[in-house]
This record gives C-alpha cells, sequence and structure tokens, in this order.
C-alpha cells in the first residue's frame, strides 16, 4: 500500500484543525499555507471529507473548516479509506472490494496472498487504532524530540 498525496494531504489539514479544535473555522488558504497544500487540491480534499460527515464548513466571516467529530473519534484508517479506499496491496485480500487474482491457479495456496494479508492486518492494526489526537501528540513528541537534539548547553 502506497499512501497517495490526497490521504497525506487530508491527513496533514485534519491535524491542523485538530490542533485549531476549540479556536473557531479555519480558512482554507490559512492551512494551504501552513501546510504547503496546494490550495486547489486542498479545496476538493476539504470538500470530500465535508460531504463525509468528517468536516463541518460555515460561510462568511469566522467561516471555514471544522472538525466535526472530536480529534479522538477520527481514525487514521478511516481517512484513508475515504481518500484512497480499500487498505490492501493487492486486491484478493481486500475486504470491501475483493477481486480475484487472474494469474493465481489456487487463491488458497498462494504464499504471495497470505503474506500480503499479513501486511494488511499489521497496517490496519497500526491505521485503525490511531487518531488524530495521536497524531496531534506524535507531532508535539517529534518537536520536543528535535529541540532538544538542537539544543545543547554551555
Amino acid at each position: 500500500m502506497v499512501l497517495t498525496r490526497r490521504s497525506k494531504y487530508a491527513l496533514r489539514a485534519l491535524v491542523y484543525l485538530a490542533r485549531a479544535r476549540g479556536k473557531g473555522s479555519v480558512l482554507i488558504g490559512e492551512i494551504a499555507e501552513k501546510e504547503r497544500i496546494p490550495k486547489k487540491f486542498l479545496e476538493a480534499i476539504l470538500l470530500e471529507l465535508k460531504n463525509k460527515g468528517v468536516l463541518e464548513s460555515r460561510r462568511g466571516k469566522g467561516g471555514g473548516y471544522q472538525l466535526a467529530e472530536e480529534p479522538g473519534k477520527v481514525l487514521v484508517g478511516q481517512i484513508i479509506r475515504l481518500m484512497d479506499g480499500p487498505i490492501a496491496p493487492v486486491r484478493c485480500i481486500s475486504r470491501s472490494a475483493y477481486a480475484a487474482c487472474e494469474d493465481c491457479p489456487d487463491e488458497r495456496l498462494c504464499t504471495i496472498r497470505a503474506v500480503m494479508k499479513e501486511v494488511r492486518e499489521k497496517i490496519c492494526e497500526v491505521v485503525d487504532w490511531t487518531t488524530l489526537s495521536d497524531l496531534v501528540r506524535k507531532e508535539e513528541e517529534l518537536c520536543l524530540a528535535t529541540h532538544r537534539a538542537l539544543s545543547f548547553d554551555i
């Protein structure tokens, strides 16, 4: 599974909105600038997330986007699936978009399928238990670790 730019940009925008939670709506332009996401691409992504119920939007003064739910309730796996579809390295192991491999003589004995199924399960173990709150925390940890590594005492 390769994470597409759509998923990465969606997650980056959602983490930004999770950090801004409680401060009101955020304009697309602000998110695009701070997260270095092309504005037109971001507009399409945020509209799709709004249509899928992940975001709410407001028009006019004080308008913009905000999360529809608490960051602790939004799963990374949910967002990846909304943006990119099933999480499966090969279609023959997909739970929601299964398709048999045309060149496979016997799916039950296919070692490639068996290994790819393990890969999918491990990926899902992580993304289906990781929330936007977890990503915000991870970002804070990484910032602290980076600042510690760059700081030196005299």
